[in-house]
């Protein structure tokens, strides 16, 4: 067990969008969600920087090249 001083009124806003449940649900479900936001926002960066990277011309190179040895 783990005591916290929560904000009671980002609380109270978190359990009507949460539409009731305990404040222990609605935690745990904010405290999930606020992870995969992040993780998600670390992968659609990694992809971003990789796409810095990518060229139009290598892509259709590519493309043909895979094409021709799946012939």
């Amino acid at each position: 067990m783990t005591t916290i001083d929560l904000d009671d009124d980002a609380l109270e806003k978190a359990m009507r969008v949460a539409g009731g449940g305990t404040k222990k649900d609605v935690v745990n479900a904010a405290l999930r969600e606020y992870a995969e936001r992040h993780e998600r926002a670390a992968l659609v960066a990694k992809h971003f920087h990789a796409a810095q990277q990518w060229d139009y011309e290598g892509w259709q190179r590519r493309r043909v090249e895979d094409k021709q040895g799946g012939v």
